[in-house]
């Protein structure tokens, strides 16, 4: 697949689908041939215009049958949803399928039923699905195990991921949707934190079968902290002092009584809270306690893309850099660990890639 042009097509054009449609058409390598939508008013117009670029000659189609009929070697499956009987479908007609989809991280850890269908229609096309993303995904499986590779003695992986919720949501979002501004709940909200830990728990359980780690559960947990001042957000809304102004989930994978692998996801309004979750700029820290001890942050610089763009091009573009991989791949569910590299490819001008 590498010395050839890999024909992709698109499920979903929402933000992020937006994002890895500009990276395949921009690729070197790659060809979008389909696009799927789920809007009436984006049928029929073109892909290449409905992510921003100029036109390509790729309408975009509610029908999934078109999209098989163009025989893409590879489908990008970025729905807010999912419908496992069209993925079985792409699957059994010979399309491999990556997705950003929490439910298809690690087989293992996957509900039975739908492993076994997934399972029966990736053997049927001789066929392959990948779940990626920056998070859960690339913090939480592939850059772990590059830095536990300096180990040979693991106590911990802690990685905290850092979200300023003002910079990238709406205000609406925030107090309506996210529940920021309330009274501190009694107990967090199950249906919230069972969402939000699914897929990084089949992540870390993945991560942790790579490293030979046995795992005997998952635990995990939400809290709240309450703002210390009023804080103003964009648009005019307040959050009071004494209500939520933070949130942190967090997963942890446990190995008997110890939590070997830790993900916190650490969503703020506010540094100034009850209790200090001690919060940084937007970005990652991974520490790894053990005989090599590690603490590495990264942080998300400001380019020359829209915010929205670029934090959606960190999951996008993870996906896009994995379709030659996933081509190559045995058929079946794959983690990012039973796959082969996952490098992405240039041309000779940055600005031919850029998403």
């Amino acid at each position: 697949m590498s010395h050839s042009t890999i024909k992709v097509a698109q499920i979903a054009a929402g933000r992020i689908g937006q994002s890895s449609m500009r990276a395949v058409i921009r690729h070197p390598s790659m060809q979008l041939v389909g696009l799927k939508v789920h809007s009436e008013n984006k049928v029929g117009k073109d892909a290449g215009l409905l992510c921003g670029l100029e036109e390509i000659g790729v309408p975009a189609t509610n029908n999934l049958e078109d999209i098989i009929a163009a025989q893409p070697d590879c489908a990008l499956y970025l729905p807010e949803g999912f419908n496992v009987d069209e993925l079985c479908h792409l699957l059994a007609a010979g399309i491999n399928v990556i997705t950003t989809r929490n439910e298809f991280f690690y087989g293992p850890a996957m509900d039975v039923s739908l492993r076994e269908k997934i399972q029966s229609a990736c053997l049927s096309g001789g066929t392959t699905i990948h779940a990626t993303g920056s998070s859960p995904g690339f913090i939480t499986e592939a850059l772990p195990a590059v830095l536990t590779s300096l180990s040979r003695k693991l106590q911990c992986v802690t990685i905290d991921e850092y979200a300023d919720i003002p910079l990238s949501t709406t205000p609406d979002m925030i107090t309506q949707v996210m529940g920021f501004g309330q009274p501190i709940p009694d107990q967090f909200n199950q249906q919230m934190l069972e969402h939000s830990a699914g897929g990084f728990s089949q992540s870390l359980s993945a991560l942790a079968s790579a490293l030979g780690l046995e795992i005997t559960g998952i635990e995990s947990k939400g809290e709240f902290g309450a703002a210390q001042s009023d804080v103003s957000l964009p648009g005019g809304a307040i959050i009071r002092k004494g209500t939520v102004a933070a949130m942190r989930i967090t997963v942890a994978a446990m190995v008997q009584q110890q939590a070997k692998l830790i993900f916190r996801a650490n969503w703020f309004c506010s540094t100034n809270t009850v209790p200090d979750f001690e919060v940084r700029n937007n970005g990652w820290r991974v520490q790894v306690d053990g005989d090599t001890p590690l603490n590495v942050t990264i942080d998300f610089p400001s380019s020359d893309q829209p915010l929205k763009d670029q934090m959606s091009g960190l999951t996008a573009h993870r996906a896009v850099n994995s379709i030659a991989a996933v081509c190559a791949a045995e058929p079946g569910i794959k983690s990012c660990h039973e796959l082969g590299p996952v490098l992405a490819q240039f041309a000779n001008s940055n600005a031919a890639v850029c998403g």
